[in-house]
């Protein structure tokens, strides 16, 4: 496994992102709530403050929980969350031990199909349907993992001269616009959210006004009735002058 990566933005952190599978893995794990350039920074920050050139996933996996989070909370932070990601990471580390023999490669070196592939990610710790598809379309695209049906098992992430995700990340152009992508994408949904949330209060208006109309209508309806009973009724009950 080894290529040019340029996720990190870091030329010592993309330097284990090109050679260490485990750090790749860990990477796409961090990738939430923080920019992309932080979270692949990462394995490379754990790595450092453990004193290796590279993670283990059975030394991660045996660390002591408390002291791990500690390692992930020291200044400069490796995440926005460092607890349950230190957390997050032990999970995965342990997963691979057990799973894999703390083969991170393992996952994804005899995978027939790409869906074969797509439901080893999924059954990862952490690992969604859209970030294993994410991971999917960047070990097809840059680290030349190419099992058939790949594009197709990462979904539009894995499509051709696409700028959506850190599979497209080559660079600081291409980081630019897919961060552009993104931001894009978000002011879309936030529209999406807007205009439905409109749609609803405007529904609900038109519930309450249709509610009170009818309201109106039976009160209506109720006077005219006691109206046309009091017409129909005599206007006098007393002796009449006769007598």
């Amino acid at each position: 496994m080894t290529t040019t990566i340029h996720l990190a933005q870091q030329p010592e952190a993309d330097e284990l992102l090109s050679r260490s599978p485990l750090a790749a893995l860990v990477g796409m794990l961090l990738d939430q709530q923080v920019p992309m350039e932080w979270a692949f920074s990462g394995p490379y920050t754990i790595a450092r403050r453990m004193g290796a050139d590279d993670l283990d996933a059975h030394e991660i996996a045996a660390y002591d929980p408390e002291a791990f989070a500690d390692l992930l909370s020291a200044k400069p932070a490796v995440h926005r969350y460092p607890g349950s990601m230190a957390k997050r990471i032990q999970q995965l580390c342990q997963y691979l031990v057990d799973e894999y023999g703390g083969e991170a490669s393992a996952v994804w070196s005899d995978a027939a199909t790409g869906e074969e592939l797509l439901d080893r990610l999924l059954a990862l710790p952490g690992f969604g349907k859209q970030k294993a598809q994410i991971f999917l379309a960047l070990l097809g695209k840059q680290y030349g993992v190419r099992p058939k049906g790949w594009r197709e098992a990462a979904g539009a992430y894995g499509e051709e001269g696409s700028f959506r995700s850190a599979a497209d990340i080559t660079g600081p152009e291409s980081l630019a616009k897919v961060r552009a992508y993104k931001q894009e994408a978000k002011r879309a949904a936030k529209s999406a959210k807007t205009a439905a949330s409109a749609g609803t209060a405007r529904t609900a208006g038109t519930a309450r006004t249709a509610k009170t109309t009818k309201t109106t209508k039976t009160v209506k309806t109720v006077k005219a009735a006691k109206a046309a009973e009091s017409a129909k009724s005599p206007k006098g009950s007393g002796p009449s002058a006769a007598e």
